[in-house]
């Protein structure tokens, strides 16, 4: 049935609160039945309602699951979109986050929809790696009743591009199942060919059920969850508060702590969720740019319906750094140079992965100097500008409406020039107090603090240390009793201790209840946090067989893989275990999350 007017009583946070809580516990079968007993419980309430229902069709012809893994956020809005889209049919499907499926279910499903994103090199999210695991094991069960299909999100400058969404497309036909469409891999600028996929799935399965379908009520739409209106869509204007360097002078990084008003929005977040950042790119970068390509800023085009000039359009809307291989054919084919050409072969693949990295749009350009382009073809080789993504490092019970950052700009050296990261610069070196950003909240439901009682172990090095100021906040705030040990990373003591004054006086107050620190520099060879877990060996084992949630954060390519190691270094020398069980009792931390991480 339809509903004429809104109703008179929303759920309340608290009730909000325990729905998100149940569906982070269920399956897709005990989802389907809570779908069902709500449906049939509405219409005991609402009779007259239910008889004057107007006639639709719902379908039921085949079982139908949507899986998604994603480390950021992406994979699970379209994933819930895809889901809307099926609903607005009469179709039901729920999405399932990987990380809380249960593989064996593989076997009795009929239809999937999958949509992963790539991490890193060709890797599966995190949080689905044991999902992953399990389908390329062998013990992943036959399965010539599925059919499926899959939408891909990736990065195409890395040379493993939507790997982990071929990686189950593969899987899947190697066990028997049968695609309803076609693989598409999307770039970051995934909204077209996303919304795209979706259409044809949409449109396929309603034709093919449209046969079986029976005479019912049409659902109840369902109601929004209390919230703000702001999100990765309309992002709020949130005014800087603070914006200060918090290392010591001498100090061979750069960090600095950043506040943001929230106050007006209605936002919230939880310790562990991130705070996405719309940027815009440096006017020297976008300055430089149209010199090497001789236009002016003031030249004006229309781009998709939309008129705008080449300046505004370089300045907020498109990424103007990082070549991507859209770019490269793009370039390969204006300049006509057989460098270029080469590269785009199947089988260089690595090297034109490797060109793209050690080169920006601008290297090309001058490399390979060309005239006469023109704007809109130009433009039409970029990528949209994406939002920037920053651990929080605060809490809304300590500080409520605000929103805090710990960032380190990214700068380096590329073909003898100065370069520097989109957004941190700007954070860093063009953004005071009272200036105004676009901001939102993106969940991260996959790196959150376990009840109040149970203890937490966290281990962070340099900026990876933010969420964790937002975890002892909360748990101050909370009054949990469960016990905290901090193991922070950094350069030097004496002008990189991040937040030091806040970390002795949460030890002095009991809410942190241990610390070890790992300063890499200030001896001759070099300690990590990896070598301080080693020295607590026997104790660190002891909090795991107590319970304790395991969380790291901060860098992927070597604090991630090191600690990952030493865990299961730790698990088998104080367990007395051989390799195999210690990997084993690891790996069911991450089943139970129990050990989470947010690494970048």
């Amino acid at each position: 049935m339809t509903r004429s007017e809104p109703p008179g009583k929303m759920l309340t946070p608290e009730q909000s609160r325990l729905v998100q809580e149940l569906l982070q516990t269920i399956g897709p079968e005990e989802a389907r039945w809570l779908s069902g007993y709500f449906a049939g419980f509405e219409a005991g309430l609402s009779p007259s309602k239910q008889t004057a229902a107007t006639p639709s069709t719902t379908v039921t012809a085949r079982k139908l699951s949507i899986l998604y893994g994603t480390e950021t956020g992406n994979a699970a809005e379209l994933a819930k979109a895809l889901s809307e889209s099926l609903q607005a049919k009469g179709l039901t499907a729920i999405p399932i986050d990987m990380a809380d499926y249960k593989p064996r279910q593989l076997a009795q499903e009929q239809d999937v929809l999958i949509v992963v994103s790539t991490y890193g090199e060709g890797d599966p999210p995190q949080p689905a790696v044991g999902f992953f695991e399990f389908l390329e094991s062998r013990k992943a069960p036959k399965l010539g009743d599925v059919r499926f299909a899959v939408l891909a999100l990736g990065d195409s400058t890395y040379e493993f591009y939507c790997q982990a969404g071929k990686r189950i497309d593969t899987r899947f036909e190697e066990l028997g199942a049968t695609r309803l469409e076609p693989r598409t891999d999307c770039d970051v600028d995934y909204e077209e060919p996303a919304a795209a996929w979706t259409r044809k799935i949409v449109d396929l399965l309603t034709a093919e059920a449209s046969a079986v379908s029976v005479s019912t009520a049409q659902p109840e739409t369902p109601l929004p969850l209390p919230g703000s209106d702001y999100g990765k869509k309309n992002p709020f204007p949130a005014r800087v508060l603070e914006n200060i360097p918090i290392v010591g002078r001498g100090s061979t990084k750069e960090t600095r702590h950043i506040e943001f008003s929230l106050e007006g929005a209605g936002l919230s977040y939880e310790p562990g969720d991130a705070l996405g950042l719309v940027a815009s790119n440096d006017p020297a970068v976008v300055d430089a740019l149209l010199l090497a390509l001789s236009l002016a800023p003031d030249e004006a085009f229309e781009f998709k319906g939309t008129n705008m000039t080449l300046g505004e359009a370089l300045m907020h809307r498109f990424e103007i750094t990082t070549a991507t291989p859209r770019f490269l054919d793009y370039w390969s084919m204006l300049s006509e140079s057989a460098e270029l050409k080469s590269l785009q072969n199947e089988d260089r693949a690595g090297e034109r992965s490797d060109f793209l990295r050690t080169h920006h749009i601008i290297d090309i350009i001058r490399r390979f100097p060309v005239s006469g382009v023109m704007p809109q073809g130009f433009i039409s080789a970029l990528r949209p500008l994406q939002p920037r993504l920053y651990s929080l490092a605060s809490s809304l019970a300590a500080v409520p409406e605000e929103a805090h950052l710990t960032v380190a700009p990214v700068r380096y050296e590329l073909h003898g020039e100065a370069r520097e990261g989109v957004a941190s610069s700007l954070l860093a070196d063009r953004i005071a107090v009272d200036d105004v950003l676009p901001v939102y909240i993106q969940s991260n439901a996959h790196f959150r603090l376990p009840a109040d009682d149970v203890p937490a172990i966290m281990i962070g090095a340099g900026t990876g240390v933010a969420p964790y100021r937002a975890f002892l906040q909360e748990r101050e705030a909370r009054g949990a009793t469960g016990r905290n040990w901090l193991f922070f990373g950094e350069r030097n003591f004496r002008t990189d201790f991040l937040y030091q004054t806040e970390w002795q006086g949460w030890l002095k107050d009991g809410a942190l209840t241990r610390m070890d620190v790992a300063f890499s520099r200030d001896q001759e060879e070099k300690t990590y946090v990896q070598h301080r877990l080693k020295e607590r060996s026997r104790e660190v084992f002891g909090w795991l067989e107590e319970g304790a949630h395991v969380y790291v954060c901060g860098d992927a390519a070597n604090l991630a893989p090191d600690v990952h190691r030493m865990l299961i270094d730790i698990v088998a020398a104080e367990g007395g275990t051989g390799r195999d069980a210690a990997e084993d009792y690891v790996r069911n931390l991450q089943s139970t999350h129990r050990y989470q991480r947010d690494v970048y």
